[in-house]
């Protein structure tokens, strides 16, 4: 996705580079309806003009930004994926593999939960 290809050449680590690369193509490609694009230097995909999902790296993880809702509606799931996770976000640990199950659950309810949303946040 060249929308990502600045975002994704910032970052040193090749294997943290590959792994985000991967998951921002696979949201792509199983969600192309959603828009890609880089805000707040976060990639991230919006739908009809609202968030949907945000990532951003770190030394240790791949943060996954869901929004609150979102984070606590999955939070069992994320807990037991084994994923730590905060008020805003959830962490892919670069040593452990995606949960893609998990992910697209995540992002599926996102676009229901916010179909109906003008806002480009949650109220």
């Amino acid at each position: 996705m060249d929308v990502f290809s600045e975002f994704l050449a910032g970052i040193e680590d090749p294997q943290h580079r590959a792994r985000t690369e991967e998951v921002l193509g696979w949201v792509g490609e199983r969600f192309p309806d959603l828009e890609p694009r880089v805000a707040w230097n976060q990639p991230m995909f919006t739908d009809h003009g609202t968030f949907i999902i945000a990532f951003s790296v770190s030394k240790g993880h791949l943060a996954v930004a869901p929004e609150k809702v979102a984070l606590d509606r999955f939070a069992d799931e994320i807990s037991e994926a084994g994923y730590a996770y905060s008020k805003m976000l959830f962490r892919f640990p670069w040593s452990k593999p995606v949960d893609w199950s998990l992910l697209e659950r995540i992002i599926a309810f996102n676009i229901e939960d916010k179909a109906d949303v003008s806002t480009f946040w949650r109220k």
